[in-house]
């Protein structure tokens, strides 16, 4: 329509689609198997997501790819009328990995930023709204994560671990660290994090090392479960 514009994004949502899934060992991206007929594991994870749209929010979907994911991207549009998504590819020459893919992602979002994993399913009741509820929680703190609770040291070594503790009738991560060496200490690992827009940069320090992360302080909005799908028996 002439004259129309696109809405200014409410928040904005990371999805790094960029990796190989080495360890998932399909000849296709891991995060569009299929874990129910017409359902991926790339639709599972972006249920909370949908959720924000479905609530009234503009939410900008900033897609990291590379040239392998293009049937990623294709498969993508059925989200075209859900989210406003833009797509970026990632240059592993300047930053590999899931840092490199959150710094290319973080120039075009804007307001709140979310990180959601494309192979990170959040299992229980009520896990939709669980993104809402994480996102209203950074208006306290600027910083939030959707965890599950983990004592298992092999799982902790492989996730985001935190250290969860109710405080005052709030769970708060009291310390937190990417695949820890060390997990001794850690009860927990998160599934999503959520920035304020003002603390949106400290993202890839979230997953980065050497600098300690900016998740300490967060508030948990705890799920019953959350399952990495890293390989197929998963």
């Amino acid at each position: 329509m002439p004259g129309s514009s696109v809405p200014a994004p409410d928040v904005s949502v990371i999805l790094p689609c960029a990796g190989f899934g080495t360890r998932f060992g399909a000849p296709y991206p891991k995060e569009l198997h299929c874990l129910a007929p017409g359902v991926t594991i790339l639709d599972r994870s972006l249920e909370a997501v949908v959720e924000l749209a479905k609530s009234g929010l503009h939410v900008r979907l900033v897609v990291v790819f590379g040239a392998h994911k293009l049937d990623t991207v294709r498969y993508l549009t059925r989200y075209s009328e859900t989210f406003q998504t833009v797509f970026v590819h990632q240059d592993d020459t300047i930053q590999p990995g899931l840092e490199g893919a959150i710094r290319s992602a973080l120039p075009l979002t804007q307001g709140p930023v979310a990180l959601v994993l494309p192979d990170i399913v959040l299992t229980g009741s009520d896990t939709a709204g669980s993104l809402a509820a994480a996102l209203r929680h950074t208006e306290a703190t600027g910083w939030s994560v959707v965890a599950a609770e983990e004592h298992d040291p092999d799982t902790l070594r492989q996730m985001g671990a935190l250290a969860v503790a109710d405080v005052g009738g709030v769970m708060t991560v009291n310390a937190a660290t990417d695949k820890p060496k060390d997990p001794s200490g850690f009860n927990a690992f998160w599934g999503m994090v959520v920035a304020g827009e003002s603390e949106a940069h400290g993202l890839p320090d979230v997953v980065g090392g050497g600098v300690d992360s900016p998740l300490t302080g967060a508030i948990a909005h705890m799920v019953e479960g959350i399952v990495n799908h890293n390989t197929l028996t998963d």
